[in-house]
């Protein structure tokens, strides 16, 4: 595999043609690359206005960097342009009351909550 070079991601995110697919009620997901069994994933998630994300736990590292509109979870609001760091072992739920896109990598699978 070639490193991946994403030289403008933002306008990437804004590109009418990407793939999307379903990823949960609300939200789609463009992979960046495939997922590891187990292991790291990236990808660009599009939130339709109101969706959410449900209560969830991380077991490693979850890097999020909102590219539009603003994301919602247990410790605030985060507009375009920011980057919340999550680590192993914390929970929350996300959602975004207005719709974004953010760049999502996780270092291990994160484990939805009952």
């Amino acid at each position: 595999m070639q490193s991946i070079v994403l030289p403008d991601l933002k306008a990437m995110a804004a590109d009418p043609e990407l793939d999307w697919e379903p990823f949960r009620s609300g939200v789609e997901i463009h992979r960046l690359y495939p997922a590891e069994p187990g292991g790291a994933a990236a990808a660009l998630l599009r939130y339709q206005p109101g969706a959410s994300v449900p209560y969830h736990r991380h077991t490693g590292f979850e890097h999020v960097l909102v590219l539009s509109g603003s994301q919602t979870d247990d410790n605030g609001t985060y507009g375009a342009g920011t980057l919340v760091v999550n680590p192993p072992g914390t929970c929350h739920t996300v959602s975004s009351p207005e719709g974004c896109i953010v760049l999502a990598i996780w270092a291990k699978p994160i484990e939805i909550e009952p």
